[in-house]
């Protein structure tokens, strides 16, 4: 049977509603998988308004503010169920959350983060910046082993029946401002980064958005 992967790009959208909806989707692919019928395997695109997200294994303690500061920096905090620890969310980040499942691209876990941050490798290597990774720790970085050594792009997945959600957040034109309320996935010692400030120029989120699909639908394939 061919495999289907459709894109979506759901704008700017709450993040609520964004979890809502790709938990639907979520739950749709494994009945559909249980019953044995057909279903699709998405990419969904999207930004969100300023949001924290907390990880089922993070620790409070790396969120910084209380409620009332987080409503004066317009803010709200979420715990969810992905792994990782504390990121933020906002205006200026794409975001992607693919809804798939793993066997349909001859993946496991381990693999299929590895092929997010390749593909986010990738992205950072067309406006001429070189990510890695780091041992022990998800996502890509940028001057990996020296004191400037600083994250540009945040990864925490749930994995259920085979079946993926949450995903990647990859800073563009992001304020970074707000990580300074956070430990940044649980780290005290590491900076974050973004594509506008490693360029010195705003990069149009459309162009990312384009490019970042096409790695990932070159290395799932290439699988």
């Amino acid at each position: 049977m061919k495999v289907s992967l459709e894109t979506e790009n759901w704008g700017m959208i709450p993040y609520q509603e964004a979890w809502e909806r790709q938990s639907r989707l979520f739950n749709e692919v494994i009945a559909a998988r249980a019953g044995h019928v057909s279903y699709i395997n998405r990419l969904v695109f999207c930004e969100h308004p300023p949001v924290y997200t907390l990880g089922k294994h993070g620790k409070e303690t790396n969120m910084l503010l209380g409620k009332e500061q987080l409503k004066r920096i317009g803010a709200e905090l979420f715990h969810i169920d992905r792994g990782g620890d504390i990121t933020f969310h906002g205006p200026g980040q794409l975001v992607c959350y693919p809804i798939l499942c793993l066997e349909d691209f001859h993946l496991g876990l381990k693999e299929y983060v590895s092929v997010l941050e390749e593909a986010v490798i990738g992205v950072c290597r067309s406006y001429g910046i070189e990510g890695g990774r780091v041992k022990g720790a998800t996502g890509v970085w940028l001057d990996i082993g020296t004191s400037s050594e600083r994250k540009i792009c945040a990864i925490g997945v749930r994995s259920s029946h085979f079946v993926t959600m949450h995903g990647l957040a990859l800073n563009v034109n992001t304020d970074l401002r707000y990580f300074g309320y956070i430990h940044p996935c649980g780290f005290i010692d590491k900076g974050v980064t973004s594509l506008a400030k490693e360029t010195g120029m705003e990069i149009p989120m459309e162009e990312v958005c384009l490019r970042l699909e096409k790695e990932l639908r070159a290395h799932l394939v290439s699988f």
